[in-house]
Parts: C-alpha cells; structure tokens; sequence
C-alpha cells in the first residue's frame, strides 16, 4: 500500500485542525489525472482529491460557504499545484442520511 504524500497529509491536517471533523476522508485520485492537460507543468504529483468531511462547523452554513471555508483552510495547497478537490461537506446530522453518488 502506498504512504500517503505529503499534500495529502497536510489536506488531513489542516481539515482536522480548523474543523474538527467527526469523519474525514481524503483521496487521492490523481494517478487517474495523471497527464491531463491541467496537470501540464505542476511539480507535484498531488492534484487530485476527494475529500468527505463531517463536521458540526458547517451547521447553519449552505454549500457554497462550507466549500469556500474549505477552499481558505487549504488555499496554500490549492496555490501550490493542488489542481481540483471534490468535497462532500456535512453535519453529523445530515451525514446519516447521506447516500454517495
């Protein structure tokens, strides 16, 4: 199995520290993007992840500012060749009733 790189290590970390997450999961998928065009010319290897996350922080939050709080706790990674993040963002509560698409 692979040790996870260090993009994906600080994506854990920081989520962790700003959020507090009840659940976090993050993948990396980008051996699957490897050579695409947007990935022309970045250093890292890292480009692309999946990320689920369960925290109360989000409660009383819609989509689009749970995204853009998740986009500020990662901007370094995000400026530094992070190339797309697919994120999953809810409460406890509505995680129970979460069906992955």
């Amino acid at each position: 199995m692979d040790q996870p790189g260090p993009v994906l290590h600080a994506i854990k970390t920081k989520i962790t520290q700003a959020l507090a997450p009840t659940q976090l999961e993050v993948v990396d998928d980008s051996s699957k993007h490897k050579g695409h065009a947007g990935t022309k010319g970045l250093r890292s290897t890292e480009t692309h992840f999946r990320v689920v996350i369960v925290s109360d922080a989000f409660a009383s939050k819609s989509l689009v500012q749970r995204h853009k709080l998740v986009y500020e706790i990662l901007d370094q990674e995000i400026n530094s060749g992070v190339h797309a993040l697919s994120l999953v963002t809810k409460t406890p509560q509505e995680f129970e009733n979460y069906v992955p698409k």
